[in-house]
């Protein structure tokens, strides 16, 4: 086997690793470092590899939301009240990660994206996980998508801002954010989805065309592989969480990231 097959399996391997756990509140780029690491793949200083196979995680989503996506945006044209509120809270949501992402990107991929960063990040995550889940959910205000507020989309919106840390988790972040300012369990986690197209969007476009001029021929490839695996991963975890979240809570992903958190702190110190 070549070296540039086994590049490639890394790559598709880690696109897997992505689309399983980019919508559970683990956080997938905390295990794309982590699995990187262990397996010894080098996708170069920018970290464009890791951003921009989200994109295809997110093209799953986009697909199974396809008919709500595309009401949505017939609505806007149309001015349904609805699609109209709906579209402003995604905005509102949207805004503070985007500033803060295209300000600091570049110092957060430096300084933030190694092993330690994402071990605290999983236990302190677990543990907001674990409190935020003790109000029972027939206390929640706020059962439906059409209810949410502009105050807790914002709320939402900040909580993203916090994802940026590795080991947080993007969809941890909005979906537990979302949970503490009110919103259902599924709700908050529908939402999420919805939040998580124009971020992922976002961020993949803005860093593959930031470094564009830095990227290799193998580069592309490996992106392409783990872009494609990513997608169809995704596919199958999105609609498998939907059924769970309906039934249960985030308490198991509380605990797994402790654990995983405190395996990681001790693999270090070893």
């Amino acid at each position: 086997m070549t070296e540039h097959s086994l590049y490639l399996i890394k790559a598709f391997f880690l696109g897997i690793i992505e689309g399983l756990t980019e919508f559970l509140p683990v956080s997938s780029t905390g295990h794309l470092i982590l699995v990187g690491k262990w397996i010894e793949f080098f996708s170069g200083d920018a970290k464009v590899f890791e951003v921009v196979i989200q994109f295809g995680a997110i093209l799953a989503v986009i697909w199974i939301f396809r008919a709500k996506v595309a009401h949505i945006l017939g609505g806007i044209l149309t001015g349904d009240r609805f699609s109209l509120k709906f579209a402003r809270n995604i905005l509102i949501a949207f805004l503070p990660a985007a500033v803060i992402g295209v300000t600091f990107l570049k110092e957060i991929k430096t300084v933030l994206f190694n092993p330690l960063v994402v071990a605290t990040a999983l236990i302190i995550g677990g543990f907001i996980i674990l409190w935020v889940e003790r109000k029972p959910q027939s206390e929640v205000k706020t059962p439906n998508i059409s209810e949410i507020t502009w105050f807790q989309a914002l709320m939402v919106g900040l909580a993203q801002c916090v994802a940026m840390i590795p080991g947080t988790s993007r969809s941890g972040a909005t979906i537990i954010g979302g949970m503490a300012a009110g919103l259902k369990r599924t709700t908050a986690t529908e939402f999420s989805f919805f939040l998580a197209m124009p971020t992922m969007l976002g961020a993949s476009v803005y860093d593959a065309w930031k470094n564009h001029e830095s990227l290799t021929n193998n580069d592309v490839t490996a992106i392409a592989v783990g872009f494609l695996a990513a997608f169809v991963a995704a596919l199958l975890v999105v609609r498998a969480l939907m059924r769970f979240v309906a039934n249960h809570s985030y308490r198991v992903f509380g605990w797994y990231r402790i654990a995983l958190g405190l395996v990681i702190i001790l693999w270090m110190l070893v």
